[in-house]
């Protein structure tokens, strides 16, 4: 099988089937990492869509193909990132009609508080790692800092999640 990396420099010189691959290669992690940042599927879609269009349009300006992913997720981090944005000045009205769901999802709750209790770069470093599936060496290049720094901003920000956690659990 072709590796990522020589299907990227066909598609750099401007290989359109070869820019098809890599699409295919990466719209699963493309699209998780999405919904998990927005919480919201169609938005998720949009912006992958949006960040695919402009990695098709800008693909021959990368100059190591060998970065194609960190650079298309990049991309979409931003597109992401501006549509929170978005989302922080809108309200919306509930329909009525929302179906209830029996289980208990205080844990899930809590976890997801905690999660957005974490800065935006550490939500970011978190998303890459454990939903992108990302090394500390790969979000270092994607976010433009230091490998060792990524890990040790990666592991504060699962002791705060594991701190924020134990408290609620310790003062129920």
């Amino acid at each position: 099988m072709e590796h990522e990396r020589e299907i990227a420099s066909r598609a750099v010189k401007g290989d359109r089937e070869a820019f098809g691959r890599l699409y295919e290669l990466v719209y699963k992690d493309l699209y998780r990492f999405a919904l998990y940042m927005l919480k919201n599927c169609q938005d998720a879609q949009d912006m992958v869509s949006e960040a695919v269009t402009d990695a098709y349009a800008g693909i021959q300006a990368l100059r190591n193909p060998e970065v194609f992913r960190a650079w298309i997720f990049k991309i979409l981090a931003n597109k992401c990132r501006r549509k929170l944005k978005e989302y922080a000045g809108r309200t919306e009205e509930l329909p009525g009609d929302l179906p209830v769901f029996p289980r208990d999802t205080s844990e899930d709750m809590d976890v997801r508080n905690a999660f957005l209790r974490l800065t935006e770069e550490e939500r970011l470093i978190l998303s890459l790692s454990l939903f992108g599936g990302y090394s500390s060496r790969e979000i270092a290049e994607t976010l433009n800092l230091n490998d060792n720094t990524v890990r040790s901003k990666q592991s504060r920000a699962l002791k705060k999640m594991q701190d924020e956690l134990e408290g609620r659990k310790g003062g129920i």
